[in-house]
């Protein structure tokens, strides 16, 4: 998600959007008229292959409106389920009946999760007090603020323990585990928007930082490198106001990482990047993509399995605004596909189409492409996608140039008179069901029972993490 720039804590204010808090969350909007095609105040929605099998609301401590459930990381039969104000470890032997196993207070924002062996890492993009869960707000300018990574022991998953913390530079927006050899995992972190009145977050920050970790000694882990990705300094960007306007490049939004593949695609901001990874500790850019008439903020990617097609995300708004509508229409905010073309150092990624949710949202609900993942057919390209309030969308990018929709979930305004931030943040396909972490309403478990997709119930995994993708037939 997009964040909005902090007057004095370090909450970027981007395309006059957010991250950390809604923009427009108390405005009260005028609702459009009722619709058939618009579901009523939370009712759902749905395609007949989608059945909805559970939902698990937000747990005591995090059930404030602006305590905002955010990414998912999976292991065994537990899924760990991010906030603003922590994270939630649940149990989905059952999936249609999870459980709570535990509960982990720690502030932050966002708080993206993944997990390696017995290691989860924790994104804090808040500029806090100090590196503790007990900290508060404070603010960037002050050089002794922090914010970075956070690493918890998970061998006990009903008492997840605090291990260390790494601060990093603009703190740790997004987060990509990145498996390295001999015992050794990388955290790359993704941060951006700097300001010349921050001390740990100084422009032009064209860089990420790499955490390397000891998996078996994690509390000796650090910042290895903070590589500049954009020495010509990416993507000006064209000082044009949303939804109009096209990100200057400072830092990247999310890293997706193929590690089998040794590749890595980059939402950042102003550009569209493919990187080699082959060197887990100087990742390269290979080529790089602008689209300045339709994508406004370069938010996140997905390969395909074969690695020869990537989807990237505009998160138009950053997420806060109500643009599923035919006012925005359908190729701002939307998907981009790109095929790779070429091998090696020749590789080019060449636009093929924009995919876009086909429903119509009220003017209250936020809702533009966000967090998804592949559903491993062989031979086929599908993936799940959260849309904020627009929903989860099952679609087919086989072909590139003709992507189409095969399921989708929704439900109506959580507010169907004010925009307050809600909808599902991400839906991942993880051992034959979708989790999705819906922002205000908790954990959804969603069955899709369809021949196009039925195959994948057969692959099984240990671990997902959504941005370190898994080559699911080698």
């Amino acid at each position: 998600m997009a964040p909005v720039r902090r007057r004095q804590t370090r909450r970027r204010t981007l395309l006059g959007t957010l991250s950390g808090v809604v923009l427009a969350m108390a405005a009260v909007l005028t609702a459009p008229a009722a619709s058939a095609d618009i579901p009523g105040k939370d009712e759902i929605a749905k395609s007949d292959n989608m059945h909805h099998l559970a939902n698990i609301p937000k747990p005591g401590p995090f059930s404030a409106v602006d305590a905002y459930g955010t990414d998912w990381a999976f292991k065994g039969k537990y899924a760990f389920a991010g906030n603003y104000n922590g994270f939630t470890v649940f149990d989905i032997s059952r999936p249609a009946k999870p459980k709570i196993v535990s509960v982990v207070q720690c502030p932050g924002a966002q708080n993206d999760v993944s997990i390696a062996g017995d290691l989860l890492f924790l994104s804090t993009d808040r500029s806090m007090s100090d590196d503790s869960c007990q900290a508060v707000p404070k603010p960037a300018t002050d050089k002794t603020a922090w914010e970075g990574i956070k690493i918890f022991d998970i061998s006990d998953v009903r008492n997840p323990r605090y291990v260390k913390a790494v601060e990093t530079k603009c703190g740790s927006h997004t987060n990509t585990l990145v498996p390295g050899k001999r015992g050794t995992a990388y955290i790359y972190v993704s941060s951006y928007s700097p300001n010349s009145t921050f001390p740990d977050c100084q422009p032009p920050h064209d860089l990420i930082s790499i955490v390397k970790v000891p998996l078996k000694k994690p509390a000796e882990a650090s910042v290895l490198s903070e590589p500049v990705l954009f020495p010509d300094g990416g993507n000006p960007g064209d000082g044009q106001p949303w939804p109009n306007g096209t990100s200057a490049t400072s830092g990247c939004h999310d890293l997706t990482a193929y590690p089998d593949k040794d590749l890595m695609a980059g939402a950042c901001m102003g550009d569209g990047v493919l990187f080699d990874i082959e060197d887990r500790e100087k990742p390269r850019v290979v080529t790089s993509v602008r689209d300045d008439e339709n994508f406004a903020f370069w938010h996140s990617a997905t390969f395909n399995n074969k690695a020869n097609k990537i989807v990237f995300t505009d998160e138009l708004g950053g997420g806060s605004a109500a643009t599923c509508n035919a006012t925005i229409g359908q190729q701002k905010g939307a998907n981009a596909i790109y095929d790779i073309v070429g091998k090696g150092d020749k590789a080019k990624l060449v636009f093929r189409s924009y995919y876009k949710i086909p429903r119509p949202n009220t003017d209250t609900e936020n809702c533009v492409a966000h967090n998804g993942s592949l559903i491993p057919v062989k031979g086929k390209d599908i993936m799940v996608q959260a849309w904020y309030q627009g929903g989860i969308s099952v679609w087919d990018f086989t072909d590139s140039r003709k992507p189409k929709e095969i399921g989708w979930f929704e439900r109506g305004p959580f507010d169907d008179k004010n925009l307050i931030l809600g909808g599902s943040w991400s839906a991942y396909y993880y051992n034959g069901y979708i989790y999705s972490s819906d922002i205000q309403k908790g954990l959804d478990v969603i069955d899709i029972r369809d021949k196009r997709t039925d195959k994948g119930k057969r692959v099984k995994l240990d671990i997902l993490n959504a941005q370190s993708q898994p080559d699911y037939f080698d």
